[in-house]
Order: C-alpha cells, then sequence, then structure tokens
C-alpha cells in the first residue's frame, strides 16, 4: 500500500521537481536573456538605438521616470538570473548531466550560451554608473544650482575645481586653502555660466535631478514610517493575534496566564480593594436598607471578573506586542537592506537640507536635541520612555536597571555630542559652533 501511493503520487512530484532543477541554469540565462532584450527594444524604440539616458531632455519628467524604473527592473532581472545561472552551473555535475539524457532533456549548446552571455553584456555595460547619475548635482553656499555638468569642456571643470571643493565632502572644505579667495573664483564662475549658451539646459537638467534626489528621498522617508506600522498592525491581527489568543485563553481558563508579571497582578488587587472600600462606604451612607454581605460579595465577584478579563486581554494584548514588534523591526531591516541607492539618496538629501541652514539655526537644532536628550530635564522623560516600552511588552518595570540606564546613557549620549561637535561640526561650520556656544551661555 505504502509503495503504491509513493509510486503514484510522490515519485512523480519528486521528479517533476528533479526536471525543474535541472532546467534551472537554461531557464535563468533564458530570463536574463530576455530582460536584455526588452533593454534593447526600448533603445531601439525611444532613443535610436543609443543606451537609456534618465538625464535627456527628450521626452517629460513623468516618462523619463517610467524609462528609469523600468530600466532597473529589467536590471534587476538580468543580475538575480545570472547569479541564479552561474550558481546552477556550478553546482552541475556529471551525474546531473547523465540524469538529464535520461530524462529526455537537452542543453544548449556552448556556442549559444556563449552568444547570449556576449549580449548580455553589452547591454549591461552601458548601465554599469546608472546609481552615480544621482549623485551629479552639487548645491552651492547660496542654494543656486549653477554646477554644469562635466560633459561640456575641460576649461569649465578647471573653472568649477574650487566651488567643488566647497561643495564636497565636509572634510576638503577644512583642508583647503588658497592664494586667491573663493568667493571671488565663484563670482568668475557664476559671471561664466550666466554668459554660457547651454547654462539653461544644464540648470533645468540639474533641477530635474534634484527633484528626482527630493521625491525618491521623500518616498523612502514614508516608507521607513509605513512599513513597520503596517507590518505591525497586519501580522497583530492576522497572524500573531489568532495564535496568541488560542494559547493565551487555553492558560488563563486554567489561571496561569492571567497576569504576566507581579505589578500587573498587584495593580488588580488594588483595584479590587478600592471596589471593596466603595461598596461599604456606600452601604453606610445608605438611608434605605443596608445591603448584606452575601449581595457585597456577589458585587465583588462580579467586579472580579471584569478585572480578570480586563488584565487577560492586556497580557495577551503585550504578548502580541512583543512578536508583531519582532516581524516590524525584520521588515525594516530587510527593507534597509534592499534600499542601498535609496539611503544614498537621502544621505544626501539630508546633507544638502543640514548645510543649507542658517548658523543659528544648526546652533537651534543642536540645543534643542541636547537639551531633549541629555538635558537637566532629560532623566524624567527617558524614565517615561522605557515605563513605557515595559508595559508594552508587559514587563515589569525594574527600576533598578531604568536608574542605572538614566545614569549611563545620556551620560554618553552627551559625550558623543560634544566630541561630534568638537571634531566634525568645528571644521564644517566654525562660525555654527560660536554661535552654539554663544547661545548655551
Amino acid at each position: 500500500m505504502i509503495i503504491s501511493i509513493f509510486r503514484q503520487k510522490i515519485y512523480p512530484f519528486l521528479v517533476a521537481s528533479y526536471r525543474w532543477y535541472l532546467r534551472t541554469s537554461e531557464r535563468s540565462l533564458d530570463e536574463a536573456y530576455k530582460a536584455a532584450l526588452q533593454i534593447k527594444a526600448i533603445e531601439d524604440k525611444d532613443f535610436d538605438g543609443n543606451k537609456i539616458d534618465i538625464t535627456s531632455n527628450k521626452y517629460s519628467r513623468n516618462v523619463m521616470d517610467y524609462f528609469e524604473s523600468y530600466l532597473k527592473k529589467q536590471l534587476k532581472i538580468v543580475r538575480m538570473r545570472l547569479t541564479e545561472f552561474k550558481a546552477s552551473r556550478f553546482f552541475l555535475s556529471e551525474s546531473n548531466q547523465k540524469a538529464a539524457n535520461e530524462f529526455g532533456i537537452q542543453f544548449p549548446q556552448p556556442s549559444v550560451i556563449l552568444q547570449k552571455l556576449t549580449f548580455i553584456d553589452e547591454i549591461t555595460a552601458k548601465y554599469t554608473n546608472l546609481d552615480e547619475l544621482h549623485s551629479q548635482v552639487q548645491i552651492n553656499k547660496d542654494n543656486s544650482l549653477i554646477r554644469i555638468q562635466p560633459s561640456t569642456n575641460q576649461l569649465k571643470q578647471q573653472n568649477f575645481l574650487t566651488q567643488r571643493l566647497d561643495n564636497n565632502i565636509p572634510q576638503n572644505k577644512a583642508n583647503t586653502t588658497g592664494v586667491v579667495p573663493r568667493s571671488i573664483l565663484s563670482t568668475f564662475t557664476r559671471l561664466q555660466v550666466e554668459l554660457d549658451p547651454q547654462a539653461e539646459q544644464d540648470v533645468v537638467k540639474n533641477f530635474r535631478n534634484t527633484q528626482r534626489r527630493t521625491i525618491i528621498s521623500v518616498k523612502f522617508l514614508l516608507l521607513l514610517i509605513i512599513v513597520p506600522i503596517l507590518t505591525h498592525q497586519l501580522s497583530k491581527a492576522l497572524v500573531v493575534g489568532p495564535i496568541v489568543d488560542r494559547t493565551f485563553h487555553k492558560e488563563s481558563a486554567n489561571e496561569a496566564g492571567l497576569f504576566l508579571n507581579f505589578e500587573m497582578e498587584e495593580e488588580a488587587l488594588e483595584e479590587l480593594e478600592k471596589f471593596e472600600e466603595r461598596i461599604k462606604f456606600d452601604n453606610l451612607l445608605l438611608n434605605g436598607e443596608p445591603l448584606s454581605l452575601e449581595q457585597m460579595e456577589n458585587q465583588i465577584k462580579t467586579k472580579a471578573n471584569e478585572i480578570s478579563e480586563e488584565f487577560s486581554n492586556s497580557s495577551s494584548n503585550a504578548l502580541k506586542n512583543v512578536f508583531a514588534d519582532i516581524l516590524s523591526v525584520i521588515a525594516f531591516s530587510c527593507l534597509l537592506l534592499v534600499s542601498k541607492k535609496e539611503i544614498a539618496e537621502l544621505k544626501d538629501f539630508f546633507d544638502h537640507i543640514v548645510y543649507g541652514l542658517s548658523d543659528s539655526a544648526k546652533a537651534f537644532i543642536i540645543i534643542l536635541f541636547t537639551d531633549i536628550f541629555v538635558g537637566f530635564h532629560s532623566p524624567h522623560g527617558w524614565e517615561v520612555i522605557l515605563e513605557g516600552i515595559s508595559r508594552h511588552w508587559g514587563l515589569p518595570a525594574n527600576h533598578s536597571f531604568i536608574f542605572l540606564f538614566i545614569a549611563t546613557f545620556p551620560v554618553i549620549l552627551d559625550t558623543i555630542f560634544k566630541y561630534w561637535i568638537f571634531r566634525y561640526l568645528n571644521r564644517v561650520s566654525p562660525s555654527a559652533v560660536a554661535t552654539y556656544h554663544n547661545m548655551n551661555e
């Protein structure tokens, strides 16, 4: 009986799975080749056989965004399928080839494989620096988009050297000195740009790149907020909630899982004692016939059942929060892992916002954050946050740990702030540091 079931149901499934595994290399190469053909079709149809230039002014912004997203999708398919092709070819042995021959599977000829790989490499080689296109825009101190792309000529690149040193990474700012003040050189650069007949086109292109970077950063910020919250709510309602309710109510029926910690039990007892005292007090103030002991016990028992049900729901909700938070952290981490380009765009976006602020605004933000997290009144805020987290997870509020955390973490955070101001901000913007000290005093 068992052998017949194996032959009728299990063996055909295993054979089909093995055949699918043997065709993995051929299937992966074909899908990568098809994705490369899709890219080539767009190049021939919409870009006259040239590469897809996402900074081109030939089409509108929405059309170029569509081409960009489609190009990234196809390049991602090519990379994934080529990785799968290499892995499957690495694990392909002589026994697999013999099995393929027995199943009637014919692998493609090496010449066909080389032809497809050559075509794929020719297409993808044009887009190796695709992620660098978004970092070409540089903004000067006056927040004016006046930098021309390096595609003009060598003379303009030399004239822009001082401006690039002034607008590039902060370490170059601190170490750059010159005989002629940079403001004079930037004035000549601005005049040169204004007299350039292609300046308007370059400014429009730079503006589109800046607009694209802003849109990507805002979308990514919204994703960082929405994805964990949505994961928490959906997992709590659809996955974690039913499992915890089914398990926890069985334990609560045996009075084993009613309270997660002793603080919840003390809180329930305190609430029940207050209710009992209130009944006795109201009973003494009644002008009519007082309640009997049996009636008072019935009311107390009803209240005890209500309190037990309330704390049972609180305990199960705390358990749901633990597992839902874990899933939210996993979703957040996965989002960060697959969004390296968006993280770079977001960092660049914040850098331009921060360095575009005035010195007084920078000093105000620094004082605001330091006073909130490491200031004189911050221990009370940290205590409220830690107690709220403990209640959220159904943990007892360990006051020894809370006091130890308050005594150490704000001090460490304050040291990091001071070191950052001394080591980094003091080189990038000394005037902001001077303004910070004056405002702090």
